[in-house]
């Protein structure tokens, strides 16, 4: 069983670009409300901040819980393993990205009960979104995978300006630095004075 959920074991396989978001920049993110763990329906193609990231993952762990077809299986698929230190990463430096201009938001096909409840014990401070319906998946044909008969995301991330997609991380590895590896963007490809403003 995963006790751990933090500490990643040193081998794990590297995931390839397959080209499953290839599609992603430049898109324009129709109008999708998603139930998050805040208690609110988010649109993310209407952010009140300049910048909108959305870092999507297969699904978080509880302690003491085995993943999807066993922890050693989990471990095999190149991508699956590392989703709560990735949640933990965006939580640690949330202000940072904030002052870039940027409303974070984490999203997985996992119910709001079940992300409020990793929320809570993992104490972060931004809103993770639901989309077990799967609207946002199939409008955007995001790239999925399935285990143990359970439909989950590829981990990926999007930076929104307004509703475009201008930028996409894809493949992400590894998760504990990916958080920082977002940051470095955001402050290489600054805002300008105008955009900020708006």
């Amino acid at each position: 069983m995963a006790k751990d959920l933090l500490t990643l074991p040193d081998d794990l396989p590297v995931p390839l670009d397959d080209g499953l978001c290839s599609h992603l920049a430049g898109t324009d993110v129709g109008e999708c409300l998603l139930p998050a763990t805040n208690g609110q329906l988010i649109d993310i193609s209407q952010s009140s901040t300049p910048r909108t990231v959305v870092f999507a993952y297969p699904r978080t762990g509880r302690p003491g819980e085995s993943s999807p077809g066993g922890d050693d299986f989990w471990n095999a698929i190149p991508g699956a393993r590392g989703c709560t230190p990735e949640v933990c990463r965006f939580r640690d430096i949330h202000a940072e990205l904030e002052q870039e201009g940027a409303t974070v938001y984490g999203l997985s096909l996992q119910s709001t009960a079940y992300q409020k409840e990793m929320t809570e014990r993992l104490h972060v401070p931004f809103a993770i979104l639901s989309d077990e319906g799967l609207q946002l998946t199939r409008a955007l044909r995001l790239p999925t995978f399935t285990v143990d008969g359970l439909l989950l995301l590829r981990r990926f991330t999007l930076v929104l300006e307004g509703p475009r997609i201008r930028h996409v991380f894809y493949p992400v590895f590894p998760t504990t630095t990916h958080a920082d590896e977002v940051l470095e963007w955001l402050r290489a490809h600054p805002l300008s004075e105008s955009t900020r403003q708006k």
